[in-house]
């Protein structure tokens, strides 16, 4: 089943490339601007509970495709930019198995255990 979840998730990584491809930025905009979205983690430097939720916000799937659907509404190449990494960022994380947080620890994902809590 995980094998599934990682493929449909490279679906999704993909399909976030071709996007961008319909965009006017140059090529390198894409990988420049892709870990963009994990400066979401920084609220753990408050504590897990903020952390989780700016994390889990930033990351959350839905957040980038209404984005996407607001800049071409609006006809907005930075919109529609800022839409694309967001999504893809969040299908990058998911299929390299970092999922959404939960509230007592950063290595707690909906997808699992990550780091060094996986391993006990």
């Amino acid at each position: 089943m995980k094998n599934i979840l990682k493929l449909e998730e490279l679906a999704e990584f993909v399909l976030g490339i071709l996007i961008f491809s319909r965009l006017e930025f140059a090529w390198w905009y894409f990988p420049a601007l892709l870990l963009l979205p994990d400066l979401g983690m920084l609220g753990y430097l408050i504590n897990p509970k903020i952390g989780a939720w700016l994390y889990n916000f930033v990351h959350h799937k839905a957040l980038g495709i209404s984005i996407l659907a607001f800049g071409f509404y609006q006809q907005n190449q930075s919109i529609l930019l800022l839409g694309t990494i967001l999504f893809s960022h969040a299908a990058f994380d998911r299929m390299m198995g970092y999922g959404l947080k939960y509230e007592d620890s950063f290595e707690h994902t909906h997808l699992g255990k990550i780091g060094k809590a996986r391993r006990h």
